[in-house]
């Protein structure tokens, strides 16, 4: 079982908090546009700030919500904290972003910020994952394609090209993420599922 130091205890509380901030609505709330999560579909995440405030704002929040994933994970790394350690802020930080302190637990889907976390614990992962993402994405315009193929396929490649431990951190965010897009499913099944540039 992984124990966890002081400094190892706080930067995992400090990644949730990082993963908790909202960069959709402040980006919204930068442009005087009001309350993201009242526009669109309500999510907070870069595709429905693209459908409301343009390219430029989703580039913004997709970057910022990418960053949130990375930034807290390389300073574990920085500070030559073990794998697992890196593993378990990794994961405070997504769950940061799907369950913010900052907006009553309401989060987005996880999509930009798992990439983060996995563009420093295992980069070929991350890697193959954004070209899944695009391929779903851009093939059909529909962004939870996209996102369905990156993580349901993110555990298969980690099995291939990756360790046991990011196997299993894999399964484990990939599990969260799809379950996050219960609702896309859904509306995929029904025929409804929005294209991006909807």
């Amino acid at each position: 079982m992984l124990t966890l130091s002081y400094p190892e205890a706080l930067l995992m509380i400090g990644g949730y908090l990082f993963g908790s901030i909202p960069v959709g609505p402040s980006v919204a709330k930068a442009m005087n546009r009001g309350d993201l999560r009242q526009q669109g579909s309500g999510n907070i995440g870069a595709t429905n700030v693209l459908r409301v405030l343009g390219k430029k704002a989703a580039v913004l929040t997709f970057a910022g919500d990418f960053l949130k994933g990375a930034v807290p994970v390389a300073m574990a790394r920085h500070l030559s904290f073990r794998e697992g350690v890196l593993l378990v802020v990794g994961f405070a930080t997504i769950l940061g972003h799907l369950y913010p302190v900052f907006l009553q637990w309401r989060g987005g889907k996880g999509v930009a910020t798992s990439l983060g976390v996995f563009s420093i614990v295992a980069p070929s992962v991350a890697g193959i994952g954004v070209v899944l993402w695009m391929i779903g994405a851009y093939g059909g315009g529909v962004s939870s394609v996209g996102a369905l193929m990156a993580f349901g396929g993110l555990p298969i490649v980690a099995f291939f090209i990756a360790d046991c431990p990011i196997l299993i951190f894999s399964c484990i965010v990939s599990l969260f993420v799809i379950l996050r897009h219960k609702e896309n499913i859904r509306r995929l099944i029904q025929g409804k599922e929005k294209k991006i540039s909807s």
